[in-house]
């Protein structure tokens, strides 16, 4: 797999990792090749690489100023830090130089590995960065390579035999803005009834959500049923927190105005980078809700 180059008149340099997907999981042996080309001899005062994994944390707009001591447990969370010499000062020849290196995937001490997780307040990153130090002349050069880790614990490496079916049922009196004894009337909902059922409410993240749902009924026409995939942020401490909800995935399931009493899939791949296995520390959450499908 190879990164973006950087590049100044004379040289490039480029991270190679020898997996292409970039993949990786606790224990693994990360391997690959710098690659440096230049057109002349080039002279360095030492090249190094580092590894770093972190998560960090950030606050919504609506959030900001609420709490002061949130600012303190927003500070960055190190998972992972590593670092080596690829090569003492000296010089490199004219073409194409590549150095080799190996480092096992471990945690700094007392430390979990987090799944790669790419949020709107939480992101949890792991990159390789590589430094070659030159004259007080010349240009240092330098290039980051992110790599993706993912978690899987070895008890849930197959779906449970005994998982059973979440039944649900979406009325007017059921969604959130009118749970507070309002009637379909006042409201201006129209009357309408679905039913149906998940396989689970506990899914592998490789796996894809399923089940089945039927329209029972309907005041109007239906011009469109939707899934919506909600990741639900939480970042804080002892003295508060706060809470984001934001969408990350909406398929259609059903278009037009579908039959009364017809079984209609669902089906629901999850988006890898934007998705994790729900985490909950001291400082932050991170879970996944399905939304009520939503009528148009």
């Amino acid at each position: 797999a190879r990164g973006p180059r950087i590049s100044t008149k004379m040289a490039t340099l480029e991270i190679q990792l020898k997996k292409a997907s970039k993949v990786y999981r606790e224990g693994d042996i990360i391997k690959g090749v710098v690659a440096i080309t230049s057109k002349n001899d080039l002279q360095h005062q030492g090249i190094t690489l580092s590894l770093d994994g972190a998560v960090s944390l950030q606050l919504s707009a609506k959030s900001v100023g609420l709490f002061e001591a949130f600012y303190n447990s927003l500070k960055p969370i190190p998972l992972l830090e590593y670092s080596m010499e690829l090569a003492k000062s000296g010089k490199l020849p004219s073409g194409k130089t590549e150095i080799p290196f190996e480092f096992p995937l471990k945690p700094k001490q007392g430390k979990p590995l987090y799944e790669t997780y790419h949020g709107v307040f939480v992101n949890i990153q792991y990159t390789i960065r590589c430094d070659m130090k030159r004259s007080l002349l010349a240009r240092d050069l330098s290039k980051q390579q992110e790599f993706l880790v993912e978690y899987r614990d070895p008890k849930m490496s197959t779906r449970p035999s005994d998982v059973k079916n979440v039944s649900f049922e979406i009325t007017p009196q059921s969604l959130d803005q009118t749970k507070e004894k309002s009637t379909s009337t006042s409201s201006g909902l129209p009357k309408f009834c679905v039913r149906g059922h998940l396989e689970s409410a506990s899914c592998l993240i490789t796996d894809p959500l399923q089940g089945e749902l039927v329209v029972e009924k309907s005041s109007v026409p239906i011009k469109s049923i939707e899934l919506q995939l909600v990741r639900v942020e939480t970042c804080g401490c002892a003295e508060g927190y706060a809470k984001d909800a934001t969408e990350i995935q909406n398929i259609q399931i059903g278009e037009g105005d579908v039959c009364r009493g017809m079984t209609i899939p669902i089906y629901m791949i999850f988006p890898r980078l934007f998705t994790c296995p729900t985490l909950a520390t001291n400082n932050f959450k991170v879970e996944f809700e399905r939304s009520e499908e939503r009528f148009s």
